[in-house]
């Protein structure tokens, strides 16, 4: 039987037994050329003899001869396990050692009754968490005024953060670095889940035109925006400022700003959306004023070695478009440097529309260069793509999103280049505790 790296075997296994008492890797990399090349002789010698690896014992051959092509082996049914490749390598993320480059990307589940979360996240986050690995969290609303569809959590009451903790209690359990989403969607919203019937808040008064859901079927719509004053700004940075204090208080080890998709941030940013004609509007600067005021916040509260963001200028999902997204992009990656945020996570669209998958034509390269921290990025990327793009310095880390929730060992299958399961995107919302959430077959469940 072949065995996902980092698999459970059975405890008092006589293969556990000899291959722990025969191998086990060191605490720290060898720190000499000698001790590598001693390292690699022993990992080669004894995964012939035994070949269930662990996903550390797999990563860390990145300390071993990285330049010399290690010879393929072959498990005793056929089934042949690669070399590690660049997404299984270790990363250093601040002071988070990270075991792998796999990130689990923040997906919307709508699973928060009332905008709790609910003890079934235990499950499905500890599903997809493994030593050394970096998850985020869901979008997860700042204040009251901060959601615009059910079922999503929030953490701006004490309940919310009591429910968190748990949660987060289970990934720390299994070695995990957990950050927490925090998010405001501005006029993508619908008043049916505003405190007293509201109208949502945003840059503008424009409303949305009708948008087509994800399933390509349903057709939502919204209401017209309240424009925000300038006098009302400073509250709703406040409370992303709260926000970032109360994941702390749950446990998290940081979070990440949602400055991306069409939401309210990224609403300021793009020319298409902001028609203001205050320090908020206009010139790039001015529009960028408001996410960054949001950043400095956040950093000043929590510590900036805790704090990333998310960003998509080239997107323009919700109709959140740019003139000139290359220099939007280009200007927050240099502008965030003065903040010190631990990360940037950007994302590469390769949907023109809903169900249509394109080659993205541009290119986040320059906003790498241009950040001096840790550079994330996502846009449907898969094993092969995702290796190109580390192999290559396109990025530090990869987050994937349909694929890890559909295959929650998803850095075990990449290890053995293992089949992927299908997501299935009518399930995406569905607001079922286990349907969609925690079903999804592991590795060895399917063999």
């Amino acid at each position: 039987m072949l065995h996902a790296p980092g698999s459970t075997l059975q405890p008092g296994s006589s293969t556990t037994q000899q291959r722990r008492h025969h191998f086990q890797p060191p605490a720290t990399p060898p720190a000499s050329d000698f001790q590598r090349q001693k390292y690699i002789t022993t990992f080669r010698r004894n995964f012939r003899k035994f070949p269930i690896l662990s996903l550390q014992e797999a990563s860390y051959l990145e300390y071993g001869e990285r330049n010399q092509t290690l010879v393929d082996v072959q498990e005793q049914n056929g089934v042949s396990v690669e070399p590690p490749i660049p997404l299984l390598t270790s990363y250093k993320l601040g002071k988070f050692q990270l075991s792998h480059r796999v990130v689990l990307a923040p997906l919307a589940r709508q699973r928060s009754w009332n905008h709790v979360p609910q003890p079934h996240a235990i499950l499905y986050y500890s599903q997809r968490t493994t030593k050394g690995g970096l998850l985020i969290t869901e979008a997860t609303g700042v204040s009251d005024t901060a959601l615009g569809c059910p079922n999503i959590p929030g953490i701006w009451t004490k309940e919310q953060v009591e429910a968190w903790k748990p949660i987060v209690e289970a990934v720390h359990a299994k070695g995990g670095i957990f950050f927490c989403q925090i998010w405001h969607e501005g006029r993508v919203a619908n008043t049916d889940f505003w405190p007293n019937g509201l109208a949502p808040i945003s840059c503008t008064d424009k409303p949305l035109t009708p948008q087509i859901q994800s399933n390509g079927i349903n057709v939502t719509q919204f209401p017209t925006p309240r424009r925000l004053t300038t006098d009302e700004i400073p509250q709703v940075v406040n409370d992303f400022r709260l926000a970032a204090r109360n994941a702390i208080e749950a446990g998290f080890d940081g979070v990440e700003i949602h400055g991306a998709y069409g939401f309210l941030l990224d609403q300021f940013m793009k020319d298409e959306v902001n028609d203001r004609t205050d320090k908020y509007g206009g010139s790039l600067e001015n529009r960028c004023r408001f996410p960054l005021e949001v950043a400095e916040a956040v950093v000043d509260e929590i510590g900036a070695d805790k704090v990333g963001i998310r960003l998509s200028p080239y997107s323009t999902w919700a109709e959140a478009r740019d003139s000139n997204p290359k220099a939007l992009g280009l200007y927050m990656a240099e502008s965030l440097n003065k903040y010190r945020l631990l990360y940037c996570h950007m994302f590469e669209p390769k949907r023109e529309t809903v169900g249509e998958k394109c080659e993205c034509p541009h290119s986040l390269f320059p906003m790498r260069k241009a950040f001096n921290g840790t550079f994330i990025v996502a846009g449907e990327y898969g094993r092969e793509d995702g290796n190109r793009a580390v192999a290559e310095d396109r990025a530090d880390l990869i987050a994937y999103g349909r694929w890890f929730l559909a295959n929650p060992d998803l850095p075990k299958r990449f290890a053995l280049n293992a089949p992927l399961n299908k997501y299935n995107e009518e399930t995406f919302y569905t607001p079922d505790p286990v349907l969609g959430y925690t079903d999804y077959p592991f590795l060895e469940d399917t063999e």
